[in-house]
């Protein structure tokens, strides 16, 4: 019904009568279907097709109230205001109207009062009770029936205003809201007639971002209603955002639950939200925080601020008590436009806003009604429409006195333009602040409120004018001790190792290093000793060397990038590896050429030997060592070690700031990290499995200056047991570096120490207390076959010489022969040496021939150098002659006794006896008198024991 009787109005007044009766001629059925139609050609034919002055001369016709075009030269002239505003008390918003019209009435009073002004302002209130149509038909009924206005004044609801607002221009009219705030009014292209004194829902958001950069708050979050109203606003506080380089993190929209989008916000760590929605879906969201615990001193609301009061009271539809709400609530910031400035300052109506306010609240409670927060821009509205008046009065008097032909004339179109000119030009002091406007927007003053303790406070203002932020001071109260985060800002903390732990390893590998330098030091002070010399101090310079490497890579293993920079700490990954390989290397290395030289010595008795020096054992060392550069060489040039670093979960600070601490670790990794330790693995394992097999091949050598084959097995147990125990430990604890560091350093550190004391504390010991024992026989076995020889079969050498091995395999081979033909002859000799009982002087010299174990016949002095085992022999045989054919006990012989014994005459006598026994059983096989030898009593120059022998030839033979 409605819809058809306005557009009757419209066809009427674009066509006149005629147009009525063609309206009314239609069907009733016709005529609803085509109703909307109608209406929308009658709207363009109003606003677009140019019917404007037409429509205006035909409802002109119906008024009884007109203006003619001379109203600018009269003084005290009325000047009609039309007034829009919904005034029907059940109309939406009609409560702003009620409080706006004592504020109207003011400032007419006031402008009459100023004596400044030569006209009255006659204002005409038309209701749109917030209706579309019923605002159109107003607005029609004030333009055919009503007086001829020249501005519109007024503008609630924006639905009715933006449709009014469109259609302005071909009315030639001027419209000033002081209510409307929707953003989308602004669109000049679209509403170029529109002005309003109150800023709109956009004219926050410049605010908004000044009050994030305050605080350098760069990263935010978003939460609107879907509404239209929001959602603009939403668009432009974007548009604002992005200039300012404000990131923001999380864009939400809801239509009703607001929870999951509230989740949504804070899984992506918002700490700052802005907030678009009324206050019945408000106790909704603060219900959601609360529930989500998003409030407090981690988190910052900023929301609308044109709530009405007490609002979570009146709109908690919530299952949230009041408690929560309020505990959710404290500390939100409200942002909206100031209704009256602050300023104690007299504006253009001579009173200051405090006044004025006392003036309206008086006016106000005459008439039995309650305020409007936008009252203050009514006032101003009223007074800006006066001053444009008065300027475009002033323009046109101008004109007409500067008008030769003296018949000047105005029409509508030329009044509205200058009255839009004027428009823009506006700039005073009101009660709101500084009233101008800028592309038809009102740059006002925004204030920012704080909820605290269940009341808004307000903090500070924005004044758009100047783009100034001013925060009153200590108004402003977080829930912590300092502003909240606009994220929660990650600390990386760098997993490193404590500096006391590293102190202490420190100290322990520079006392090891010192004990690898004593036994330095005590191996080339005596590398001329025997003992020394023969366990090849040039070998033992190696191994320490070795271990001072070792030792070396702990420093580097416990550097990271607390101390150097990243470049320096990938240099450090490839230094500290190729130390502890080539360390490890030299110090087994040179073990176990040691070892090889003892192994290829005694492996086989009866194969002919050849010398082995120390240069064979470099060259054996070095083999190894190449093998080490090849592999480091290959790894470094094809997939070098380069840093990384492993980030962690995130973790809670320690001291409670609203911070939150990742830790993260460097490694030294590369792409193909497997395959090059399983490389250096499987070579350092090989190495020791040779170890292992050469010292168990000479576990029976008896000489220890030479033999370290025990020392060599404990050495490589206790490294493989440690090794394999430290890499285990070191994977499974990558994450935790002091732990690592210290499990990495203690294996190093033992297995080095424990390696140089195996080696040189026995040495060290054996020089302080016996130092000629080491280069003895200990009755050792050596065999190389246990299987095909018999086990109990041994060979005593004095002295051996390498270079006469094949001389000694002959010796040991009549040494062999010997012994079996002795056994023979002991129990004849038995039977002789019982015969010479009855000479007394023979009893100290049968008495100590007693029978000798046969596997001390040959004794080995030293072989390792040729000269030696020669020199060694000679002086044996020279210092110990009494013991070529006789050993007896010093404690039971004295050497005045045995000299006696064995004296010419004595063995004269004695081998009368024996000389027939071993005529042809022995003497000629050891080079003594000849098989043809006929006289038993030769002369004492012609027995054995005076018979001449080289010196490579001499035996001693006990137990005759």
């Amino acid at each position: 019904h409605l819809c058809v009787t306005h557009s009757r109005w419209i066809v009427m007044c674009a066509f006149g009568e005629g147009g009525s009766q063609l309206f009314g001629s239609m069907a009733p059925s016709r005529r609803d279907c085509r109703c909307d139609m109608i209406f929308l050609l009658g709207y363009l034919l109003l606003s677009v097709l140019g019917f404007q002055p037409a429509l205006a001369k035909v409802c002109n016709d119906y008024t009884r109230h007109g203006l003619d075009n001379n109203w600018y030269t009269r003084d005290g002239e009325k000047l009609p205001i039309m007034v829009l505003m919904p005034m029907n008390e059940s109309a939406l918003m009609s409560s702003i109207s009620q409080g706006i019209e004592p504020a109207v009435q003011l400032a007419i009073q006031h402008i009459r009062e100023s004596r400044q002004y030569s006209f009255s302002l006659i204002t005409k209130i038309y209701d749109t009770e917030c209706d579309n149509a019923k605002g159109l038909r107003a607005f029609f009924d004030a333009i055919c029936y009503g007086p001829k206005h020249l501005m519109i004044f007024g503008g609630v609801c924006p639905s009715v205003t933006s449709i009014i607002a469109e259609s302005l221009e071909g009315w030639n009219l001027v419209q000033l809201s002081f209510a409307a705030t929707t953003p989308v009014l602004a669109d000049r292209k679209k509403y170029p007639n529109f002005f309003r004194t109150v800023p709109s829902d956009n004219a926050v958001n410049p605010a908004v971002v000044k009050f994030l950069n305050y605080y350098n708050w760069s990263r935010v979050g978003t939460l609107t209603q879907d509404v239209q109203r929001f959602s603009e606003v939403r668009n432009d506080l974007t548009n604002e955002l992005e200039k300012a380089d404000i990131q923001i993190a999380d864009t939400e929209s809801f239509s009703n639950d607001p929870c999951v989008n509230v989740k949504k916000l804070k899984d992506n760590d918002v700490r700052i939200i802005i907030g678009q929605f009324d206050e019945n879906l408000a106790s909704k969201v603060f219900c959601c925080a609360y529930n989500l615990n998003m409030y407090g001193s981690k988190y910052q609301w900023i929301i609308p601020g044109w709530y009405q009061g007490n609002w979570w009271e009146q709109a908690n539809s919530t299952n949230c008590t009041t408690k929560k709400l309020l505990t959710a609530m404290e500390g939100y910031i409200s942002v909206d436009f100031e209704p009256l400035s602050a300023k104690q300052i007299k504006g253009i109506s001579g009173r200051t806003p405090q006044e004025y306010e006392r003036e309206y609240n008086r006016e106000r409670e005459q008439k039995g009604v309650e305020a409007s927060k936008f009252h203050g821009f009514a006032y101003d509205g009223i007074w800006v429409i006066a001053k444009t008046l008065t300027r475009v009065m002033e323009l046109l008097r101008h004109k007409d006195r500067h008008d030769m032909y003296h018949n000047f004339t105005v029409d509508d179109r030329e009044v509205g333009k200058m009255v839009l000119d004027v428009m823009n030009e506006t700039n005073f002091f009101g009660v709101t602040g500084q009233v101008m406007f800028r592309n038809g927007e009102r740059m006002g003053t925004i204030k920012f409120t704080q909820f605290q303790e269940g009341q808004e406070v307000k903090v500070g203002e924005y004044n758009a004018i100047a783009d100034v932020l001013d925060l009153i001071n200590n108004t402003i109260r977080f829930q912590g001790v300092e502003p909240p985060k606009d994220r929660t800002f990650v600390r990386l903390q760098r997993r490193q190792i404590n500096v006391p732990l590293y102190s202490i390893l420190s100290t322990i590998t520079i006392l090891g290093m010192l004990m690898a330098g004593a036994f330095l030091f005590f191996n080339i002070k005596n590398r001329n000793h025997r003992l020394i010399k023969m366990s090849s101090p040039y070998m033992n310079n190696l191994i320490i060397l070795g271990g001072l490497l070792s030792y070396a890579s702990i420093f580097l293993f416990g550097l990271d990038g607390s101390f150097v920079s990243d470049k320096e700490f990938e240099t450090l990954c490839t230094v500290r590896t190729w130390i502890l390989i080539v360390g490890y290397t030299t110090a087994f290395g040179a073990m176990f050429a040691k070892t090889w030289r003892v192994h290829a010595i005694f492996k086989n008795v009866k194969m002919k030997k050849k010398i082995i020096k120390d240069q064979k054992l470099f060259i054996i060392v070095g083999g190894m060592l190449l093998i080490d550069l090849c592999i480091l060489i290959c790894w470094q040039i094809v997939d070098p070690l380069k840093r990384t670093v492993e980030e962690y979960s995130l973790e809670a600070d320690p001291q409670g700031r609203d911070i939150a601490i990742r830790p993260f670790l460097e490694h030294c990794e590369n792409t193909h990290m497997t395959i090059w330790l399983g490389i250096v693995y499987a070579y350092k394992g090989l190495l020791m499995l040779f170890g292992c097999f050469l010292a168990w091949e000479t576990r029976n050598v008896s000489i220890p200056a030479l033999n370290d084959s025990k020392y060599i097995g404990m050495s490589v147990y206790n490294v493989g047991i440690m090794c394999i125990i430290g890499a285990a430990v070191s994977f499974l604890t990558r994450d935790q570096p002091n732990v690592q560091f210290c499990i990495v350093a203690l294996v190093i550190i033992f297995c080095s120490t424990i390696t140089l004391c195996l080696v040189f504390v026995p040495k060290f010991v054996t020089m302080r207390t016996n130092p000629d024992a080491a280069t003895q026989n200990r009755r050792l076995k050596f065999t190389q076959n246990q299987k095909k020889e018999d086990s109990k079969t041994s060979t005593s050498v004095t002295s051996v010489n390498q270079a006469n091995t094949s001389r000694l395999d002959g010796l040991q081979s009549d040494n062999h022969r010997l012994r079996m033909r002795i056994t023979e002859l002991d129990k004849e000799l038995e039977e002789v040496t019982m015969q010479l009982q009855d000479t007394p002087e023979k009893t100290p010299y049968i008495k100590q021939n007693h029978y000798q174990d046969v596997n001390n016949i040959l004794s080995i002095r030293n072989f390792t150098d040729g000269k030696d085992g020669e020199k060694s022999l000679k002086n044996h045989l020279e210092q110990k002659p009494q013991a070529q054919w006789g050993s007896m006990d010093p404690s039971r012989i004295s050497r005045g006794q045995l000299e006696d014994i064995n004296s010419p005459e004595h063995i004269q006598r004695r081998l009368s006896l024996q000389l027939p026994i071993l005529h042809h059983a022995y003497l000629p096989s050891i080079g003594g008198v000849d098989a043809s030898c006929s006289s038993p009593t030769s002369s004492p120059p012609s027995s054995p024991h005076h018979r001449h022998m080289p010196p490579s030839y001499r035996v001693m033979v006990s137990g005759l």
